[in-house]
């Protein structure tokens, strides 16, 4: 470095107090936390039920049916995020109503925070760069054996169980994983 400062070396160790291996500087013990992704996205619907879906242009679950998500930016809320993603996905404007489920999903490092939504301008959505195309399916229509994602599946299928009600509790991983 130019101000005569070394660079940091890191290593694996246990730090004190700590339970697992983490990156530390050798040089002055800085703890680099490697901590899971935070994914937000919504079950959006129309007035008359139909449920937005984009068809992925990118990996993973390439030409796979999904939710509008994605991963959360700094400095933003869940709720902004889940916005956001519909908006870039699909030019989707969304009214969030409620979360729908907090998922786990400990294989890949994530938290997937999903939201029940309106979607406001179903006449004017547009595939954003990551989908190839939009759908908004009646129940009947959803694409069971071309969904992308597990975390979609349940999504959907909690979705129905509440529509209509106005509260419920958030949702998580369903015991048998289906």
């Amino acid at each position: 470095m130019s101000d005569g400062q070394a660079m940091p070396s890191f290593a694996l160790k246990v730090p004190e107090g700590d339970d697992r291996e983490r990156n530390v500087c050798t040089r002055c013990g800085f703890v680099a936390y490697q901590n899971p992704k935070i994914v937000t996205g919504s079950v959006a619907t129309t007035e008359d039920g139909r449920i937005l879906l984009c068809k992925r242009a990118i990996e993973p679950g390439f030409g796979f049916w999904t939710l509008p998500a994605g991963y959360m930016e700094l400095g933003e809320s869940v709720e902004q995020s889940a916005r956001r993603e519909a908006r870039e996905e699909a030019g989707a404007d969304l009214e969030l109503d409620r979360v729908l489920a907090v998922y786990s999903v400990p294989r890949i490092s994530q938290v997937q925070i999903m939201f029940r939504a309106k979607l406001l301008n179903a006449d004017s959505i547009t595939p954003g760069p990551e989908s190839q195309e939009l759908m908004l399916a009646s129940w009947e229509d959803i694409p069971w054996d071309e969904l992308a994602f597990p975390t979609v599946v349940w999504a959907l299928r909690q979705h129905r169980e509440v529509e209509g009600r106005a509260d419920f509790p958030p949702f998580s991983n369903p015991a048998d994983g289906v």
